[in-house]
Parts: structure tokens; sequence; C-alpha cells
């Protein structure tokens, strides 16, 4: 036997000892996909381990998404096998404290106007705009959440900021998915300027290029990416959206505007079909710390846990909850 039988054999023997499920997001490595009961986005993940019956919950995913499994979860232990996978983009804001973004990516140049710098925290940018609502990407910390009005997704941002009740809204972390809504709605959108560091590096050069090397594959790209690489793809969409819409089109060639461990499930469900990574360094490291070693050493410690206190979980929930109260 190999490494990884041996591995995935050992997985499975305490996986089952301890009425356990392994959930992975869809950007992990293959090997960890493959050793997953469930595949697919953050949200997406800890509905599924909500409603499964288990008393273990192993979240192949960064920080944020463990976080999420806990508050819909509570009764549930869940264990994040890489305690060092966090999210960036969810750790440029805090509710209070400062945190300079500029420390953190000096790299990057950081715009004025209505997108508010990062060394802001959420409950300054509140005082600044009284009533009205925030809508927080589920790409956030619990602390964040339990601040917050209402959560969105990448899928369904837009109809949520629609289906408010108010004329501005404030939209954090990302400001490049902020700026999709507020091209596909008329509302006023005040936006925080965090990013993910995977998709804001993609620009309109590199989507020239990538159209040059395959002139016959649609574009799919991720609204996390900058607002002028959005408006020339073919479509934009989530994740899972990008896996419906590549089962569902006619088409045979795709260029994939995200983190490139989503092509391993878009190849392995359509392997009629072509995908192209649109730069071939769309990689989130911290997506690719979880091994099957750590998976392993997670089941057999069951450690490391992430709990969310009760006080934060009640009010974190509460913004989950508002949203998936809208159709």
């Amino acid at each position: 036997m190999t490494e990884l039988e041996i591995l995935r054999e050992k997985i499975l023997k305490l996986k089952g000892e301890r009425n356990a499920i392994i959930i992975s997001h869809n950007y992990q490595r293959d090997e960890v996909q493959d050793i997953a009961d469930f595949t697919g986005d953050s949200l997406e993940l800890s509905r599924i381990a909500a409603s499964a019956k288990c008393d273990v919950i192993v979240f192949c995913g960064v920080n944020f998404m463990a976080e999420s499994a806990s508050i819909l979860s509570p009764e549930k232990t869940v264990l994040l096998p890489e305690i060092g996978a966090c999210c960036p983009m969810a750790d440029m804001i805090t509710v209070s404290g400062a945190r300079s973004l500029r420390t953190q990516f000096p790299g990057y140049n950081f715009t004025d106007g209505y997108v508010y710098p990062a060394d802001f925290t959420l409950s300054d940018i509140k005082k600044l705009y009284p009533g009205v609502p925030v809508v927080t990407y589920v790409n956030s910390s619990a602390d964040v959440k339990a601040e917050s009005d209402i959560c969105c997704t990448s899928a369904n941002a837009i109809k949520i900021v629609e289906a408010l009740d108010s004329g501005k809204v404030i939209c954090v972390p990302d400001k490049n998915l902020s700026a999709w809504i507020a091209r596909n709605t008329k509302k006023e959108v005040i936006a925080w300027d965090g990013f993910c560091h995977v998709h804001d590096r993609v620009t309109t050069a590199d989507v020239s290029l990538a159209r040059e090397e395959h002139p016959d594959a649609l574009l799919l790209a991720h609204p996390e990416c900058r607002i002028d690489v959005l408006e020339m793809a073919d479509h934009v969409t989530s994740t899972s959206g990008m896996l419906r819409f590549a089962i569902s089109s006619d088409a045979k060639e795709f260029i994939i505007g995200t983190e490139i461990g989503l092509l391993y499930r878009l190849r392995k469900e359509n392997p009629d079909k072509t995908f192209h990574p649109l730069r071939k360094d769309m990689i989130c490291p911290n997506m690719k710390k979880t091994t099957l070693k750590s998976v392993l050493r997670a089941l057999e410690t069951m450690t490391p846990e992430i709990k969310v206190p009760e006080e934060t979980r009640i009010h974190a929930k509460r913004a989950l909850d508002r949203m998936l109260e809208i159709k």
C-alpha cells in the first residue's frame, strides 16, 4: 500500500469510530477532496454539517468556515485540521481595535472615496452611518457576523441587498464583491477595503492573454475578482455556480477565474470538457495547508476544536438565519 492509501485507511477507520463526517471546501487539495463525505462552498458545507447525523465535523477549509459550522451546529464537535489555516480577507476587518492592511500587504495600492480604509473597524463605520444595515459576506469571522444585520454569499449578495428595506447598505469585507453588487443595484453601497489576494491579483491583461490562448473557451469569474475583470467574463458566479454552469452548458471549454482547487472537481464531474485556470498562480496557501496527515491527526487527538462562544454564536446565527429566510 502507498502512504496515501495507508492514511486513507486509518482516517476512514477513525471516522467510523468517532461518528464523524469529513467535509472539504472546493479549494482543498485533490486527495483531501477525495476522502471527504461532502465537498462544496463554505456555507453550503456548514448547512450540510448542521443537518448531518454525526457527533464530529472535520472541516477541511479555513477558520471562518469552521466557525460557521460551530454557529449552526453548537452540539457537535467541530475540528479544523490546520489551526493556522486562516482567511486573510476575513482578517481584514475587526469589530474593534486597529488593524492596518497597509502593513500586512504593503504591495497593494488602496483606493479612497466610497471604500473605507481597513484600519477602520466595523464599529467605526457603523457610527458613521447609524441605522444603515450591515451586509456581511460569509467570508468573515463569527465576531463580525455577530455585529451584522444580515449575511450574504457570493451567489446571493445582490438578492440580499435588493431585499433590504433601505436605499443604502454597508457591505463588508470584500470591496470587489461590493463593487459587483453596486453595479447590479440602484442602492448606495458603502464598501469595505478588503479583498481576497487570490482573486484581486487578476487583471484585464490576464483575461486578454487567456482569451488569446483559449479563443473558444467561456470565461467564468468569481465575484471576488475586480470589477473590470468581471465585466470581461461570460458568466460571473460562485464556485457552486461554476460547477452547475459547467455541467449544464453546451460549451466544451472553459477558463476558470477562481482558486485552482476547483478545477479538480470540474474535471472530475465533466470528463468530456476542458478547463483552464485564468492564472496558474491562483492558489490560496491557507486552503492547501490541510493534508491527509493533518486530517488523521485531528481525528486521533480530537483537536484543534473550534467553538464559538454562545453569546457570539446566537448573534452570528441571527445574521445567517436572516439571509436564509430570503428566498
